[in-house]
C-alpha cells in the first residue's frame, strides 16, 4: 500500500506574463478568496518519485510523467494526499499502460477531457477518492453549459420540425373542409387549393403561430362546418373527413 498524492498548478503556460498573472490573480480570488475554483493543472503521484498527468500532443499517448512537483509549464501551488491504494506497483503500471491506450494526446478537450479529468480517472482505478471539486469546477462548468447550449439548440430543431408537421396536417384538414364546401371556381375564395394560397396560409401559420383550440371553439367550427355542408348539399362527417386527409 502506498498514498496517493495529486499536485495541483496554477496554469501559468500562456506564453504571456500578462495573461499569466490575470490567471494567477483569478486563481487566488476564486479559490482562495471564496472557495470556488480555478484554472489549474493537476497530477498523480504514486510509487516513485514521478507525478502522471495528461496533455494534448498530435500523435501518440497524452499521459506523460516528470519530476512530482516539479512541471516547468506550470506554477506549483500545493499538493493533496487522496487516500491510500491498495494495488501493488506492478498492478500500478498495467493501469498506466491502460490509460496510456485510452488517453491519446489528440483527444485532449479543455472541458471534457483534459489533465483533471485523466487524473479523476487515474484516481478511480486506484481505489482512492477523485480530486476535490474546485480543481476542475470552471471545466465542469463550461462543459455544462456547452451541453445546455447543445440540448437547446436541439429542442428548438426538434420544435420547428414539429409545428412544421402539425402545420401541414393542419392545412391538410382545412383543404379538405374546403373542398367539401364545394366553393364554385369565381368564387374569390377559390383560391384555397392553389399552391399561392398554400404558401400564403403556411407563411401565417409559422409568423403568427397556432394557439390549441378550446373545446368550445371546435365545437362551433364542427356546427359551422357542418351547416355549410347541408346548405351545399354535402353532409360528408368531419371526423371521416379529417381521417382522410391526416
Amino acid at each position: 500500500m502506498t498514498e496517493v498524492v495529486v499536485h495541483i498548478y496554477d496554469v501559468t503556460n500562456s506564453g504571456s506574463d500578462k495573461t499569466n498573472n490575470t490567471i494567477v490573480q483569478i486563481n487566488k480570488f476564486f479559490k482562495d478568496g471564496i472557495g470556488l475554483g480555478g484554472i489549474f493543472h493537476s497530477a498523480v503521484q504514486v510509487y516513485g518519485d514521478d507525478e502522471w498527468s495528461f496533455g494534448f500532443c498530435e500523435q501518440g499517448t497524452g499521459v506523460f510523467s516528470c519530476p512530482a512537483g516539479k512541471n516547468p509549464m506550470y506554477t506549483y501551488r500545493e499538493c493533496i494526499v487522496l487516500g491510500t491504494t491498495n494495488h501493488q506497483i506492478f498492478e500500478v503500471n498495467q493501469i498506466l499502460r491502460e490509460l496510456s491506450r485510452e488517453w491519446p494526446g489528440h483527444s485532449y478537450d479543455l472541458l471534457a477531457k483534459n489533465c483533471n479529468h485523466f487524473c479523476d480517472e487515474f484516481c478511480e482505478r486506484l481505489g482512492v477518492q477523485k480530486l476535490p471539486g474546485w480543481v476542475n469546477r470552471f471545466a465542469h462548468a463550461g462543459d455544462a453549459a456547452v451541453e445546455i447550449a447543445g440540448t437547446t439548440a436541439f429542442r428548438l430543431r426538434q420544435a420547428k420540425t414539429e409545428i412544421v408537421t402539425a402545420s401541414k396536417v393542419a392545412y391538410r384538414f382545412f383543404a379538405g373542409v374546403a373542398s367539401n364546401n364545394s366553393v364554385a371556381p369565381d368564387s374569390p375564395n377559390s383560391s384555397r387549393g392553389t399552391p399561392r394560397f398554400q404558401a400564403n396560409w403556411f407563411k401565417n401559420f409559422i409568423t403568427t403561430g397556432a394557439k390549441p383550440s378550446s373545446s368550445s371553439d371546435l365545437e362551433s367550427h364542427s356546427e359551422e362546418v357542418l351547416r355549410q355542408q347541408k346548405h351545399h348539399g354535402t353532409e360528408t362527417p368531419l371526423r371521416q373527413n379529417s381521417r382522410q386527409d391526416s
